[in-house]
């Protein structure tokens, strides 16, 4: 679906931020500097007449699997990592308004007090007005992560593109602070991700794409420009499709 007038290839996209990308360089919580530019990217997308979702994870709060693993009851820690993609929500949503533009979060549980529930087609119709739409309490459920809930989302909405924020540019053979003779792909298939166990996702968000078609780019958020120059389908970080020949 993209919009020969603009120059985007993907229309609607939806971007996944770790909740770490949020803390900047602090260790714990949000960066209002790091939020502002974010959201800052993500309006100069929607100038160019994108419509753009969002699913944020929770790491820099409570990370699920973190808590089961310290003794906490796995499915409790779920539910506390749920809450904690909620506040993160609610913090985009304030910069994004901050900038002049028009956002709803949409949560997969039930707090209504504070922001929508989930429908889908009311987040279309949010996007089709040119609301940014943040899916905040990943899919509803434990042992299920922000990736699978960004790649779950992305489907539903039929989306163009699932933008996958990191903060490397791109996919690498191996971890590129360790050892830096690493390989950066430019493309890779799905089933490539998941039988060299590359890390992108986790496996269930990369089935999700790969039996949906979905293509997945992989950036480095914190080169401006970045988001942009994705959605124009320009050689930015890493392509994950069905054929990458």
């Amino acid at each position: 679906m993209s919009d020969p007038t603009s120059g985007l290839k993907y229309r609607r996209v939806l971007l996944k931020l770790s909740g770490e990308a949020l803390m900047g360089e602090a260790a714990y919580g949000i960066s209002p500097a790091v939020i502002r530019r974010i959201a800052g990217e993500v309006k100069n997308l929607i100038t160019e007449g994108a419509q753009v979702a969002m699913v944020i994870g929770g790491g820099n709060i409570f990370r699920g699997a973190g808590l089961a693993a310290s003794g906490i009851d796995r499915v409790t820690a779920d539910h506390m990592g749920m809450l904690a993609t909620i506040m993160n929500s609610l913090a985009m949503q304030d910069a994004l308004e901050r900038l002049g533009l028009f956002a709803r979060v949409m949560s997969a549980i039930r707090i209504n007090q504070v922001c929508e529930d989930y429908i889908r087609r009311r987040a279309v119709r949010h996007l089709e007005k040119n609301r940014v739409v943040i899916f905040a309490a990943g899919t509803g459920n434990p042992f299920f992560t922000t990736d699978s809930a960004a790649s779950l989302r992305a489907v539903e909405i039929n989306a163009d593109l699932l933008i996958k924020a990191t903060k490397v540019d791109g996919v690498y053979s191996e971890d590129p602070v360790l050892n830096k003779d690493a390989r950066r792909y430019e493309k890779l298939s799905y089933d490539e991700v998941i039988g060299r166990k590359l890390g992108v996702m986790d496996a269930t968000a990369v089935v999700l794409c790969r039996e949906n078609n979905m293509p997945l780019r992989v950036i480095d958020m914190s080169k401006p420009g970045a988001l942009l120059r994705a959605a124009r389908g320009m050689n930015e970080g890493t392509l994950i499709t069905e054929d990458r020949s």
